[in-house]
């Protein structure tokens, strides 16, 4: 196991140093400049050539540091660093061999790491809701995260999308420039229990998008729902054997002008195919917890979404610059979903400053909510157990709420790379009333080679 951790990061390493050599072939005052969308810029001019002959060769790291200031299950103070490499590449196929209206990408992640949230922020028996590190998760292997191909038709009213990537590029999608996860990315992925794999699983997909007018669109998928893709190893599976369903998400698009100021609002839906244990009951409706039984089996399970976003001003008549707000809310099957609903709400002001008008400063706050019956089910099974006192290792931590609050500013320091100090506190990490409140201080460094 640690022999395939050292190839995928050496994997990775080597890809990295490759972009040096080629850097190095480019003209001095390319790599590294500040006005350059890339760290290892233009190479000499061959990168633009590329990408008007139809090829975008995309490169990028994600890294990001937590250290528990304050609180938490385990008050002994430690750093922890996780990161992701991407390496892919963005095709026009009508450019590179006549596919009118048809594009490709293909892309691969790695990601390294460790957590602080898992044994310092969170009780071990019970973990968090949310993650003080998002880019963290999934296994330190490689993944081939996407590989599809979309095409559009009838003068691009018709829109379809097909191959391996997962929900959350086109469905509920979010941006991600906070580190903190209950405000980073596709939200019903984290919450949506064992059915819905955020970035960087793929899944076997179609998309079908249908352009309304130019403010709103509708879309409906299918993905496969295959749970031995998260499995260790099988970052390159592309076989269907282990499938157990399917995720059906729809979801309405509307991106209004608000006094010329952009927007964006969605609304879903998704119904999972795949069968899903009840969170409390046995075969025979009772409590699980107390009589020993299987858990009661559903033939599918289901959730939906609302996510808004609005620039709500600008900044000296500069449309870059101003005043957003953005909102997320999800709720989700109280019979089989762990977590039952999640809210959310930012504000992120963009070029604060006269000196600095790249950069940003944003703060949230978040709350997730655990479905009751699983409270409920923890206090049975603690009573079949005869514990009742939360030192006790054999007790099952009654979860609640957790809220998470994040306050941060991204200093853009070229225009490939920015990085983001931040603060973080949680409130009942986990849901967890016993364990104490905590203060986490992350940096989050993004870059585009």
């Amino acid at each position: 196991m640690k022999k395939k951790h050292v190839n995928a990061r050496l994997i990775c390493q080597v890809s990295a140093a490759a972009a040096l050599v080629l850097a190095g072939n480019a003209m001095a005052a390319d790599a590294f400049s500040s006005d350059s969308k890339w760290m290892t810029g233009d190479w000499g001019g061959e990168r633009t050539k590329l990408i008007e002959q139809g090829i975008d060769i995309k490169a990028d790291y994600v890294g990001e540091m937590g250290a528990n200031l304050n609180g938490g299950y385990n008050d002994d103070k430690t750093a922890r660093y996780a990161d992701q490499f991407g390496l892919g590449v963005a095709l026009d196929l009508q450019k590179l061999w006549g596919w009118d209206n048809t594009q490709a990408k293909i892309q691969l992640t790695n990601r390294n790491g460790y957590n602080i949230s898992n044994d310092r922020v969170g009780d071990p028996r019970a973990g968090t809701l949310s993650s003080s590190q998002e880019v963290y998760g999934r296994g330190h292997m490689v993944r081939l995260t996407q590989l599809w191909i979309q095409h559009q038709f009838f003068d691009n009213k018709l829109d379809v999308k097909a191959g391996y990537f997962g929900e959350g590029e086109d469905f509920n999608t979010f941006p991600c420039d906070f580190q903190n996860l209950a405000f980073c990315g596709s939200q019903v992925g984290n919450w949506a229990t064992n059915i819905w794999y955020n970035w960087p699983v793929s899944q076997a997909a179609i998309r079908v998008k249908y352009n309304i007018n130019d403010e709103l669109y509708a879309q409906i998928g299918a993905y496969n729902q295959n749970p031995s893709q998260l499995e260790h190893g099988n970052g390159f599976k592309l076989s269907g054997s282990g499938t157990k369903g399917t995720v059906l998400p729809v979801e309405l698009v509307w991106s209004p002008k608000v006094n010329s100021l952009p927007g964006e609002y969605r609304v879903g839906y998704y119904k999972s195919t795949a069968d899903a244990d009840d969170v409390r009951e046995d075969v025979n409706g009772l409590d699980a917890a107390t009589t020993g039984d299987d858990y009661k089996s559903h033939n599918s399970k289901s959730g939906y979404w609302f996510v808004a976003q609005q620039q709500l001003t600008s900044h000296n008549g500069d449309a870059t610059r101003g005043l957003n707000i953005a909102a997320n809310a999800t709720f989700h099957d109280k019979d089989t979903n762990f977590i039952d609903n999640y809210q959310s709400v930012m504000f992120v002001y963009k070029g604060p400053f006269d000196a600095r008008p790249k950069d940003d400063i944003g703060i949230g706050a978040a709350r997730i909510h655990v479905n009751k019956d699983v409270k409920r089910n923890a206090e049975l099974l603690n009573a079949a157990n005869g514990v009742s006192d939360y030192d006790n290792a054999a007790f099952s931590p009654i979860r609640e709420t957790e809220y998470n609050y994040e306050l941060n500013y991204g200093i853009h320091i070229t225009n490939w790379l920015t990085v983001r100090p931040n603060l973080q506190y949680i409130t009942h990490p986990g849901g967890v009333d016993e364990v104490d409140n905590a203060l986490v201080a992350g940096l989050k460094i993004q870059s585009t080679f």
